[in-house]
Order: structure tokens, then C-alpha cells, then sequence
């Protein structure tokens, strides 16, 4: 028993003079940006450098394919970056991927910037989303928002030690160039075919944050890949255009049934929400107020074609006012920021048929002559039974009405019905 215990207390021993270090494995964060750089895009990169920090992995890498986004949400990933108490490394990746617009600006922020053979990167001048028309003021408003773009470019670049004339000429004029060239003018420190050359290049390098050095260790470490959640898929999802629009229109259906049809609850409840939504998609989208007032044009003149009598140009009017408020709904030249026109062609359609027939009918409806109740017998035909003089009796659908005329009215005569009062008629000869 003594010499089987020897060996196994030697091995233990032996154990624990191995370092700590070399026991686990070097941990690398990994999340995945494809797409418009927008308020959900901010959320992911925050979650992931919090994740990162929490987990005290070697680095979070941020393999981005993005053809621009929101200024507003790319501030905040750059200020999330500039914060993090961890390294963060920007890969641009697959071959085809580009870092436009906003994705300079967050590749120039990162401690390290990488991009995939066959990559681009550039074209950052910004577009101000909420201006329309020309003019002077417009003029003066787009450079100062470039001016600030710049100052804020060159800043980031200056930080990092990366070409910053080069960034300000994207911002300027829109400046793009390959992988390679930006190897050549310092934009990027490497080119990285795959992850895991990305991994074994960037390993060794030294990071300074706060003061601090890091040194990466991140060949052959255990990459963690954090895809986006369903609540983050979920607003993402809502902050596609198409789905935006779905929504701003079925919430006008919807109210519009329940203010033609009060009382049938289902419709408001069901529009309330789709507009609800639809607000909240919008205000992350470049929308454009000359196409919103197309579509609410289009909507006024489908109501007015079902009360006045236009032989069809006003739902002609309405048609293309629609149409060209969808086309121009959204700023087509923000990235991303388009209905499909597969989309548009059909919600043309049913929006024309539906004011057309569906409230139009309701509208009809609702002038109807009455038929039921007492309001139902004014106009109807009756019998005198007894001489009216002025009271007397009639018989109407099979009963026998009290009745008073105005004037004299003989027996057998045919007699319709002007007014009701406390179940008696007052009826006039016919």
C-alpha cells in the first residue's frame, strides 16, 4: 500500500508545479457585424465587449462586412471601444466585405485592424439624413456635419497611430481603397486570409490600455462565437425597411376599420401596435418627409373618391401619389435604407382596392336607409283599415299602427309613413 501511494503523491505534486497559465486554454471572444451599422449593431458590440471583459479572454474580435450606418450608433461603438479595458480587433471578413462609411470609423478605432484578401474600405462622407432641398442653409449644415465627421476620423486614427490624412480623405471625398493599399498607407496592420492566420498574426503583439500592456496570446486559443440573440435578431428585424413599411400600413388599415367601424376593437387594437412598431422602426431609418406626405396625400385622396364623384382621377391621383411617396419613403442613398419593389407593387394594389371597396363600402353602409326599428317604417306603404279623420288605424307589414293624417283619408286607401311617435304613425295619402 506504501509504495502504491508514493507514486500517485508524486504525480500530484508534480501538478501543482505546472503553472495555472498553461492548465486553460487562451479564450478569444468572436461576434460577427454583417450589415448597416445601427442601434442593434451598438447593443451586440457592447454586449460582446462586456462579455469579453467578464470573461477575461485574451481579445474581441469584430469580423465586419457593413456598408455603412447610423453616425449616432457608430459614436457609441466608438466610445464602447476607446472604454474597453480589453483588446479589440477589427477584421474585415470574407473576401468581398467592405468597411464603408461608418465601418471606417470603427476599423480605424480598434487596437488592431485586419482585413480579409479581396476587401475594401472607405467611401465615409457623411449624409445627413433629415435634410431636404437646397439652399444655403442646407449647404452650411452638410459642412458642418463633414467637419465634425473629420475632426472625429483624424482624432480616432491619431489615437491608434494609423494614417489619419488618408481618413480624412475618405470622410472629404469619399476615398476608397483595397486590403492592400490600406496595408501600404498604414490604414490596417494586417491582411489575414482566414481566422486562424488573423489569430497567429496578431499573437505576441502588444496592446496598451490605461497604461497597461497586454501582451495577446492568441495562437491556437479557444475562439467563443456569440451570435446575436432573438431579442437582438428581433430589432433587427424590425429595422429592415420592407418590414417597416408593412407595418406603417397595416397600422393605417387598421385604424382606419376601426374608425369606420367603432366597436370592433380587434383592428384598433392590431393597428395600435403595427403603428407602434412601425414609429419605432422608423426612427432608426433615414425617412424621408416628402414620401411620408405622399402616402398620407394618397390616403386623402382615396377617401375623397369614395364621397365625390370623380369618374376615377382622384384613385388615379391616389395611386401614383402612393406609389412615388414608397419609392421615396427612405433616403436611397443611406446603406441599406430601401423598400423592395416587389414589396411596394402589391401594397400599391390592395391599398388602392381597399379605401376603393372595403371602406368605401363601409361609407355606403352606413347610408343605407334604415330598415329595422321604428326609423325602419318611415316611407313604407300602408292600408287605411278605418277613415283617418284625423286618427284612425292602418295596417302596415300585417299589423294593425295607430295613425293620424294631416288631412281626411278614407277607408281602403294607401298611405305612407312620415314620421313615428310613441308607436303611432303619422302618414300622408299617396
Amino acid at each position: 500500500m506504501k509504495r502504491s501511494f508514493y507514486p500517485a503523491m508524486c504525480a500530484m505534486a508534480l501538478l501543482l508545479l505546472v503553472p495555472m497559465g498553461s492548465v486553460g486554454a487562451a479564450l478569444v471572444e468572436w461576434i460577427t457585424i454583417d450589415g448597416a451599422i445601427g442601434p442593434v449593431a451598438a447593443h451586440y458590440i457592447r454586449e460582446g465587449i462586456d462579455r469579453a471583459q467578464d470573461n477575461h479572454a485574451e481579445c474581441l474580435v469584430i469580423e465586419m462586412d457593413t456598408p455603412g450606418g447610423l453616425m449616432k450608433s457608430m459614436r457609441m461603438i466608438c466610445k464602447d471601444i476607446l472604454a474597453a479595458q480589453v483588446p479589440v480587433v477589427v477584421y474585415v471578413s470574407p473576401a468581398g466585405s467592405r468597411a464603408g462609411s461608418a465601418g471606417v470609423f470603427i476599423t480605424l478605432v480598434a487596437h488592431i485592424a485586419a482585413m480579409a484578401p479581396g476587401t475594401n474600405i472607405g467611401a465615409a462622407h457623411p449624409i445627413d439624413i433629415g435634410g431636404q432641398g437646397g439652399g444655403d442653409s442646407s449647404q452650411v449644415m452638410e459642412q458642418k456635419i463633414t467637419n465634425d465627421a473629420v475632426a472625429f476620423v483624424r482624432t480616432l486614427a491619431e489615437k491608434r497611430g494609423r494614417n489619419a490624412d488618408w481618413a480624412e480623405k475618405a470622410v472629404r471625398e469619399s476615398a476608397a481603397i483595397t486590403e492592400k493599399e490600406a496595408l501600404d498607407l498604414h490604414v490596417i496592420d494586417y491582411i489575414a486570409p482566414t481566422p486562424d492566420s488573423l489569430l497567429a498574426l496578431i499573437d505576441g503583439d502588444t496592446i496598451r490600455i490605461d497604461g497597461r500592456e497586454i501582451i495577446l496570446a492568441t495562437k491556437g486559443a479557444a475562439v467563443d462565437k456569440v451570435l446575436m440573440n432573438w431579442r437582438l435578431n428581433l430589432l433587427a428585424l424590425l429595422s429592415d425597411p420592407n418590414i417597416a413599411y408593412i407595418l406603417l400600413l397595416l397600422g393605417i388599415y387598421g385604424i382606419f376599420f376601426e374608425l369606420y367601424n367603432p366597436g370592433a376593437i380587434l383592428p384598433g387594437i392590431v393597428g395600435g401596435i403595427c403603428l407602434i412598431i412601425a414609429f419605432y422602426s422608423l426612427q432608426l431609418l433615414p425617412v424621408n418627409l416628402a414620401g411620408v406626405l405622399l402616402i398620407a396625400l394618397a390616403v386623402v385622396l382615396f377617401l375623397l373618391e369614395i364621397k365625390v364623384m370623380s369618374y376615377g382621377l382622384l384613385s388615379i391621383g391616389g395611386v401614383i401619389s402612393f406609389l412615388l411617396g414608397s419609392l421615396m419613403l427612405f433616403d436611397v442613398s443611406f446603406p441599406g435604407a430601401k423598400v423592395s419593389p416587389s414589396v411596394i407593387i402589391p401594397a400599391t394594389i390592395f391599398t388602392a382596392l381597399f379605401f376603393l371597396f372595403a371602406v368605401g363600402m363601409g361609407i355606403r353602409a352606413q347610408r343605407r336607409k334604415v330598415t329595422t326599428g321604428m326609423e325602419g317604417l318611415i316611407g313604407e306603404i300602408g292600408t287605411v283599415v278605418s277613415p283617418l279623420s284625423p286618427m284612425g288605424t292602418v295596417l302596415l307589414h300585417g299589423e294593425l299602427w295607430k295613425a293620424v293624417a294631416t288631412s281626411p283619408i278614407e277607408k281602403d286607401r294607401d298611405v305612407r309613413v312620415i314620421a313615428v311617435e310613441h308607436l303611432k304613425l303619422t302618414v300622408e295619402p299617396i
